[in-house]
């Protein structure tokens, strides 16, 4: 499913002066950026910033109104529908916000669902989707039916269809949404792993700053017996990472991560440093009892 050598086909994705607008309003205005091979590019912002657009004009879903895409090298602009749904299907794994499992099939079969869409052997789909369910934790869950899966069992489960036979593109939209801390940390660490130890390139938005930090600071390292653990990456392990912001459709932020840690702009600051309360000092309350019992205040 993945080319051999990703590295050698250029950036995994590439937008060119891209601009998309929604009953005359724009969504993304003049957006360029490259995702170079292995990177992890986290898109954040504010709700309604364009950041679920940009990714659905990464898949191809939207086509932009102005400006070029390229995937691996290819101008899916260009491409028919069917070629589009093609390079999707053979470039890229796809996990977003909201469920999108197939409720009539068990977890086997949903696992298996994309390989053999392109006609792979019983034999390779076979021992492909028994190794990405145990990569996620699902070994022992292959014939349950969906229905009796737990939240952070479906969302493993959507992680593993997605990356079933490792595409060497990524785009996550929010995928810790809705999860409790437990579930929430078992995804991250298993986009950890897939990342680092199969070169994905990834595009991941997120507004979770924590989430944003631990992904771009952790790494997966094996031991001499193979065991993988999560840890807290030094300078020569830091996996390549990068941070964009975007602001009314366009891109006011785009660096490394302690860069955006740092930035004094005032749109990174929004996300790094919220405002969650006033100085009490800028507060003035009203008196509710007005002046019908003045006397009695004096008193107290």
């Amino acid at each position: 499913m993945k080319s051999d050598n990703p590295d050698t086909l250029g950036p995994a994705v590439e937008f060119r002066h891209v601009s998309i607008s929604f009953d005359e309003v724009k969504a993304l205005r003049d957006v360029s950026f490259s995702l170079q091979p292995n990177e992890m590019l986290f898109i954040t912002g504010a709700s309604g910033s364009g950041k679920t657009v940009l990714l659905r004009l990464a898949m191809g879903i939207l086509r932009p109104d102005e400006g070029q895409i390229f995937v691996q090298g290819s101008d899916i602009s260009a491409l028919t529908a069917d070629e589009v749904l093609a390079m999707r299907s053979e470039r890229m794994g796809l996990v977003f916000q909201s469920e999108a499992l197939f409720t009539g099939m068990d977890v086997y079969d949903n696992a298996a669902y994309r390989l053999r869409e392109h006609d792979w052997s019983t034999d390779k789909v076979d021992k492909a989707v028994r190794e990405i369910l145990g990569f996620v934790g699902l070994d022992k869950d292959i014939e349950k039916e969906v229905f009796e899966l737990s939240g952070g069992m479906k969302r493993r489960l959507e992680l593993a269809r997605a990356i079933v036979g490792w595409p060497p593109i990524m785009l996550f939209d929010e995928p810790t949404t809705g999860l409790d801390p437990i579930n929430a940390q078992q995804v991250r660490d298993i986009v950890i792993r897939a990342r680092d130890f199969h070169r994905m390139s990834s595009l991941y938005v997120s507004k979770t700053m924590h989430e944003i930090t631990y992904l771009a600071t952790h790494c997966a390292l094996a031991d001499e017996e193979h065991r993988i653990s999560i840890m807290e990456a030094d300078a020569e392990h830091l996996p390549k990472t990068r941070v964009m912001v975007l602001e009314e459709g366009g891109i006011v932020f785009l660096g490394g991560h302690q860069e955006f840690c740092e930035s004094s702009l005032p749109e990174a600051l929004e996300l790094t440093h919220p405002r969650t309360a006033m100085a009490t000092s800028d507060i003035r309350t009203p008196d509710p009892w007005g002046n019908r019992y003045g006397s009695a205040n004096k008193l107290l």
